[in-house]
């Protein structure tokens, strides 16, 4: 059984990578320090799996020696753990660049120093800025024009040096837009704020929370912006094929993640009105800054490195949001 380690395992797509690589066999040690993310996750993963789960409440800025030293036999780290707000990067940016660049690189410190050679990295279509074609592939600019993007940009770079310096064998996965929950609906979102447009338009159908529409107009057919939105369990899915791709080939890469399809704002409102079958008012609120026309992904390399496509909708999205959210309104602090 191989030990592999997760950062931000208490967060919404840590929690929810967390199941999956412990349900695929794997033993996991995962850190957090609660700061965004939450216990209760981890607590009910723990109960769920006793003899194949630890986890550790540790700030990653601090030394991690400590853990390491605890958790021999790690073959490999999956970094989830950052920050990863687009509008408050904008106000904070100082925040961005310490938990995301400083932090990815103290962590590849520790695990140079226990020779642990293998890294998946969580990153963010955020880092290619304004679109000059579409879909975006691998090969598109990097102009990132936040300085969350800025910062995530900064820690694919610190982590490409300890491939060339230090050998080590990394993947670096971009993101597009996420949502959903766990197919049963057991382990989801609790941000509150979210600033996710499907979890906060969900919450909204359900009389969780009112739901304002923060996105900027922009030069779409319907004046909002266009995302790729990519289901959280076929996210992980394919963080489960890069490990085993990484720790077969020990061959590095970096990939899109996404459905290389487009829904505007507007589009999934719609069709969470129609899921629901309850009309969500829509509200304007404080336009969030940072916000660009349109983002697709090209994910060509991904299906042909990988062997991985997507199989969820917005449709099924929005059914384990659902389920989810009915099941723990306020999220895991019910």
């Amino acid at each position: 059984m191989s030990k592999i380690l997760i950062t931000g395992a208490g967060g919404y797509i840590g929690s929810v990578a967390t199941d999956l690589f412990l349900k695929s066999g794997y033993q996991v040690v995962s850190l957090d320090n609660f700061q965004t993310g939450y216990k209760e996750p981890l607590e009910f993963l723990k109960n769920k799996y006793p003899n194949q789960f630890k986890f550790y409440e540790v700030d990653l800025k601090n030394d991690l020696s400590p853990i390491f030293e605890k958790e021999p036999n790690i073959s490999a780290v999956i970094h989830y753990a950052a920050s990863c707000l687009v509008d408050e990067s904008m106000k904070n940016p100082g925040k961005y660049f310490l938990n995301n660049v400083a932090v990815t690189s103290n962590l590849l410190s520790s695990m140079d120093k226990f020779n642990i050679k293998n890294i998946i990295f969580s990153s963010t279509c955020a880092i290619y800025g304004e679109a000059e074609y579409y879909p975006i592939d691998e090969k598109h600019p990097l102009r990132p024009s936040t300085p969350y993007g800025a910062s995530k940009k900064m820690a694919e770079e610190v982590i490409q040096w300890y491939g060339k310096l230090k050998k080590f064998n990394y993947m670096i996965l971009r993101y597009f837009n996420v949502c959903g929950a766990t197919d049963d609906g057991s382990i989801g979102d609790s941000k509150k704020p979210s600033t996710l447009l499907v979890q906060n338009t969900v919450r909204g159908a359900l009389g969780i929370e009112k739901f304002y529409l923060t996105c900027p107009e922009v030069d779409t057919l319907d004046k909002t912006p266009i995302r790729d939105y990519i289901n959280v369990v076929d996210l992980n899915l394919a963080h489960l094929k890069a490990l085993e791709y990484l720790i077969k080939t020990k061959k590095s890469e970096i990939i899109n993640l996404g459905t290389g399809t487009g829904s505007s704002v507007l589009e999934v409102v719609n069709q969470v009105k129609t899921l629901t079958g309850i009309e969500i008012p829509i509200e304007k609120a404080n336009t969030r800054q940072g916000d660009d026309a349109k983002k697709v992904a090209d994910i060509t390399k991904a299906e042909k490195i990988l062997s991985w496509k997507p199989s969820k909708t917005i449709e099924d999205s929005v059914k384990s949001l659902i389920v989810w959210y009915k099941n723990h309104p306020q999220g895991w602090k019910d």
